[in-house]
């Protein structure tokens, strides 16, 4: 028996409306979530909380606050590129289901008046968006130059060309119910998801498409989005997408590790792509080929870390893939291992894989991009620096500024011209300064913590 110290799930978004991507640039169209969506993440959530959150799990975090949150221990991120308001909005409910309304989550005022929040203790907890302006963690392929050459290396190769021969016959068949849109293997996921949407939400429709025609329309869009976001080298462009987000799994696994970082939880929602790379890049096709396609809505991909059972003392590394809302976590084994990995091993096979700044992101992407102000995940120590440095200089020149207000007041004190009815009683608005209350000072005041 393993105890679980903390685990980091990555989680896709819900059901939402038709949702339409370049097929060459994967440059997005609108969508939104519905309600279906929303039940989905809700579920997920619902389901993570019996798993980490009940005493009665295997999997309970047993250090961990689980009745009402703490924000030190739970940490939320989720894409804002893309499918950026479907995202957030699963977020949202997947939280509703992780943290339910509590009536403990009251304040007590100073009139002694108890108030509960809203909707019977409704938990607030923070979302910290991820927009591919400036963090490319979750969105890395977009203005990208050398994936977008992947792109077309994977629609010129002769696999791409066979499979696309032998789906003629599916395209055609297909043709009368995508009213329009482009019938071709280089459209398959856009096909895809038309013909899915309106099945799941056009009652109309439903009756009219023939079976197995989602079912071949789905085989044919993993097959697309299986070849765009993998790569037969670890570290190859096709794994961009799960290239960017390792540095998120493991900073984090490393700060469940540390005693002194209250981590616990952290939740990454975000959209399909990176756990196809993750499933090639740890080897998890292998043994499973049936991963080497994209996840089902609200599907969730959990890294737990655990300590081993005595008399060992090393930490552990369980993955666990749970496909859409039915069905449990199913265990996975990275690099052909049979059980957990250790940490150490973990961490040691994949980190030179991970890009975790903008300069290695650019290099990558040959784009030329030089901005260290842009990042992957968390901020790094050399931009804090900076910020340090610019916050001193500030604090120095308000200093200087203080003083010099101050010299220029006490002048134009001497100077000024008193008539006889601008006397004040010194008795009245003086008091000396031992009889003054002492508040502290700034010196008691800790350094800011800067953020996850």
């Amino acid at each position: 028996m393993t105890d679980v110290l903390g685990v980091l799930v990555i989680a896709r978004n819900g059901d939402r409306t038709e949702y339409y991507q370049d097929p060459i640039t994967y440059e997005s169209s609108y969508t939104e979530s519905t309600a279906l969506g929303a039940a989905q993440s809700y579920q997920l959530g619902s389901f993570l909380r019996s798993t980490y959150m009940s005493a009665s799990s295997p999997s309970f975090i047993s250090n961990m606050k689980t009745d009402l949150v703490d924000t030190h221990e739970v940490h939320v991120h989720a894409k804002a590129g893309g499918e950026g308001p479907v995202i957030f909005d699963s977020a949202i409910a997947l939280l509703q289901g992780l943290f339910p309304p509590n009536p403990a989550n009251k304040i007590v005022l100073a009139n002694e008046t108890t108030i509960v929040a809203p909707l019977g203790g409704y938990q607030y907890v923070p979302i910290e968006t991820v927009e591919p302006g400036n963090d490319k963690s979750l969105e890395p392929w977009t203005d990208c130059p050398a994936f977008e050459q992947h792109i077309a290396d994977v629609y010129s190769s002769s696999e791409f060309r066979e499979v696309e021969k032998a789906a003629g016959p599916f395209f055609g068949a297909v043709r009368d119910y995508v009213f329009g849109r482009p019938t071709t293997l280089v459209n398959a996921w856009n096909i895809f998801d038309y013909v899915s949407t309106e099945l799941s939400h056009n009652k109309t429709y439903a009756h009219r498409l023939p079976p197995t025609l989602v079912e071949q329309a789905r085989g044919f869009a993993d097959f697309h989005e299986n070849a765009i976001f993998s790569d037969k080298d670890v570290g190859g462009i096709g794994n961009l997408a799960g290239r960017t987000i390792l540095h998120t799994v493991l900073s984090s696994l490393q700060r469940i590790a540390f005693n002194g970082d209250p981590l616990q939880f952290l939740l990454v929602e975000t959209s399909y792509q990176p756990f196809i790379s993750l499933f090639h890049m740890l080897e998890m096709t292998k043994e499973n080929p049936e991963l080497a396609a994209f996840p089902n809505y609200a599907s969730a991909l959990a890294f737990e870390l655990r300590r081993g059972p005595a008399p060992e003392d090393r930490d552990f590394v369980r993955i666990k893939f749970k496909n859409g809302t039915n069905g449990p976590f199913e265990t996975y084994h990275a690099f052909g291992h049979k059980s957990d990995i250790a940490a150490t091993e973990f961490i040691y096979r994949i980190e030179n894989y991970a890009i975790s700044s903008q300069k290695q992101w650019a290099a990558a992407c040959s784009s030329g991009l030089e901005d260290e102000w842009f990042h992957i995940g968390p901020k790094n120590a050399v931009s804090s620096t900076v910020f340090a440095i610019l916050a001193a200089i500030f604090l120095l020149g308000m200093f200087f500024l203080s003083k010099f207000v101050k010299s220029a007041r006490a002048k134009a004190q001497n100077t000024r011209i008193h008539l006889a009815d601008d006397e004040v009683s010194q008795s009245e608005s003086h008091l000396p300064q031992s009889q003054y209350p002492n508040y502290g000072t700034l010196s008691n005041v800790g350094p800011g913590i800067m953020p996850f």
